[in-house]
């Protein structure tokens, strides 16, 4: 102990002589090799998260359209049986239809007459790359898609 006066003042002896220099005199820390091994692993996680994302995504937002479709022609087989025609139904313009929503699917009749409604949903923007492409139904009931996926896939 050395005495400075007023204040006693305790040092100890470290392996390497000097005060203040934890784990045995190496500092804490990741070494630049480490840092960059994590960098690339996560790299490669994302590389193979994120388009499974988009298709998630995409899947989700073709949904949404296909529920749109079966929902607008319920509406115009009831149009149908007040007015014994498709002629004058109201087709809704977009997916999702409500205000204010970004529209990924435009909805229009491919084929309207007294007898016979076709509803196609087409695909825009980002939506376009899915691989369903366009999605479409009938009044009888029969789905159609205009992508490299199969119909069950897409329906």
């Amino acid at each position: 102990m050395k005495n400075t006066g007023a204040v006693n003042v305790v040092r100890e002896n470290t392996p390497r002589g000097r005060a203040g220099v934890g784990f045995a005199g190496r500092m804490a820390g990741f070494t630049l090799t480490e840092l960059m091994i994590v960098v690339g692993i996560v790299a490669i996680l994302a590389a193979i998260a994120y388009p499974s994302y988009q298709e998630q995504v995409r899947k989700s937002r073709r949904a949404q359209a296909k529920a749109d479709l079966v929902e607008y022609m319920q509406g115009a087989e009831r149009f149908f049986t007040v007015n014994n025609t498709y002629v004058g139904y109201p087709v809704p313009a977009q997916s999702p239809r409500e205000p204010g929503a970004t529209a990924f699917y435009t909805i229009a009749a491919s084929t309207q007459t007294a007898s016979q409604l076709v509803l196609t949903a087409t695909a825009v923007g980002a939506q376009a790359r899915d691989r369903c492409g366009d999605l479409s139904v009938s009044n009888t009931g029969l789905k159609t898609e205009s992508g490299t996926a199969e119909l069950a896939d897409c329906w």
